[in-house]
């Protein structure tokens, strides 16, 4: 899977909330399908896709403890992702700070030029 490929593949299951619920719960740690399909009203085949979307995104992988297959959260496409947008932010930053100067430099040239008097 291309660079490219994997950041669409995370952003894609990144935009489900019950697949972001299910990375919030594997951020605490290890859990069945059983734990993780408990808060949820939904199937457990359907929980099933969701953590296969998850695994094909490369964002949590699968262990296997005698007859439980516990499932954990990998950081690596997560950490792509945060790479991804961090430019987007500094460009944010940056904008927003030029925006600071010339707000600055507007009120500093109000500040400077005298107010006129009423004709009475």
């Amino acid at each position: 899977m291309s660079p490219s490929d994997s950041l669409d593949a995370t952003f894609a299951a990144l935009a489900d909330p019950t697949r972001r619920a299910i990375l919030a719960r594997l951020a605490l740690g290890e859990a069945s399908v059983k734990d993780l399909a408990e808060p949820f009203a939904t199937s457990r085949p359907g929980i099933s896709r969701h953590l296969r979307v998850l695994e094909d995104a490369g964002l949590i992988s699968r262990t296997r403890d005698a007859q439980r297959r516990p499932r954990r959260i990998e950081g690596g496409p997560l950490a792509d992702a945060n790479r991804f947008l961090e430019g987007y932010r500094r460009f944010w930053a940056r904008s927003f700070d030029h925006l600071d100067v010339l707000l600055e430099d507007m009120k500093a040239r109000k500040k400077a030029v005298p107010k006129r008097r009423k004709r009475q």
